[in-house]
């Protein structure tokens, strides 16, 4: 079967969220797959994750993943029939931590204006 790379990154992000939810190492909080990039000769995969909890706890969580990459790489290579099983790995994503702190700058801001009516 042809993979397309958008079509891979699918099934990679699937799997990988179902293996990040089955694995039992405490180190690994909760972690969400953001997204999945896929290199055009589907060699690589770059996973995106977003972990929960504070600085500490991110850093030991992105830590453990990272060590973790040949695991989840040969658990993809038995879950998904390809011929080569891609490069795995990590990247943090901070996009959602990023876009919380702006909306809280918004609405601060919103709320400090002269001549704004809060009604």
């Amino acid at each position: 079967m042809a993979f397309r790379p958008e079509r891979l990154a699918e099934v990679i992000k699937k799997e990988v969220s179902d293996l990040l939810r089955q694995m039992k190492d405490p180190r690994i909080g909760f972690v969400t797959v953001t997204t999945v990039e896929v290199s055009s000769d589907l060699r690589y995969a770059k996973v995106f994750v977003s972990v929960l909890g504070n600085g500490t706890e991110q850093d030991a969580s992105f830590k453990a993943l990272q060590r973790a990459q040949g695991f989840v790489r040969s658990e993809l290579g038995k879950r998904i029939r390809l011929r080569h099983t891609p490069e795995v790995s990590f990247v943090l994503d901070r996009s959602i931590v990023e876009g919380t702190r702006l909306i809280q700058i918004i609405d601060g801001l919103g709320k400090g204006q002269p001549g704004r009516s809060d009604d």
